[in-house]
């Protein structure tokens, strides 16, 4: 798919995501108590977000975690999952080091460049994470941090169709992201697309596996879900924001 294409589906797709949301904003409160927690929550969309929420928990219980769950039970984790995530890791390093760059990042930028070398030739594609044993850990980036380091602000929270939570400030990250991957600027044909696709499969199905237990723990101990799960987005969102605010450690 050209980035051109899939930019469009994209823009679609929130689009899509912001029309009911439009319609379905939370009614300010006026008792003082009601309106702090309204305001802290950040959430005017909650109505239409709750239903996303639902739609995209629908989605997770029907094909999310009957894959994840076989996955899990064929492939072993030390020999077959953590190498798979660690290659998928590694297939993600042009852009955190393309925001690490943007963040005016340089030790963070050096430890991304290292680390790509490194274990897409002694790692085998990054099978291996022989970077770690040099002292050079993994972190992430992601242009939503860029706009936040720039200083950008997340604006309201967002439960985005399929994608999940975020807010428009993310949103629009996710986007360039996906703009900024080398994989988008390949051409279709010779089996591109269908490689193209089977990483995008692939990384939900890593990803879910890897969160599977601790979403099982939230949806039996929590009394509200959706309020636990954006309120640990921010939380998470906040504090790494926070570090990379403080300084460039890698």
């Amino acid at each position: 798919m050209k980035v051109s294409t899939l930019k469009r589906w994209l823009m679609l797709a929130v689009c899509v995501g912001f029309v009911p949301m439009l319609a379905a904003c939370a009614t300010r409160p006026t008792n003082p108590d009601d309106l702090q927690a309204y305001n802290e929550a950040n959430d005017p969309f909650e109505p239409a977000n709750r239903e996303f929420f639902k739609i995209n928990t629908a989605i997770e219980n029907v094909v999310l975690r009957p894959l994840a769950q076989g996955y899990r039970a064929v492939a072993p984790q030390k020999l077959v999952r953590d190498p798979i995530h660690r290659f998928l890791l590694n297939l993600d390093s042009p852009i955190i080091l393309g925001n690490d760059i943007l963040e005016g990042k340089p030790k963070r930028a050096a430890a991304t460049f290292w680390r790509f070398v490194v274990n897409s030739t002694a790692g085998i594609g990054g099978l291996f994470d022989v970077a770690a044993y040099t002292g050079v850990k993994h972190h992430d980036a992601d242009f939503g941090e860029t706009l936040a380091v720039w200083g950008a602000p997340p604006g309201p929270f967002l439960e985005l169709p399929v994608y999940g939570p975020s807010n428009p400030r993310d949103g629009i990250g996710v986007g360039v992201d996906v703009a900024m991957d080398p994989i988008t600027w390949i051409p279709n044909g010779h089996g591109v697309n269908a490689a193209r696709w089977t990483r995008y499969g692939v990384t939900a199905v890593d990803t879910y596996e890897r969160a599977m237990d601790e979403l099982d723990v939230i949806n039996k101990t929590s009394l509200d879900p959706y309020a636990t799960i954006r309120s640990l987005y921010r939380q998470n969102r906040e504090s790494t924001i926070a570090t990379l605010k403080a300084g460039d450690v890698p």
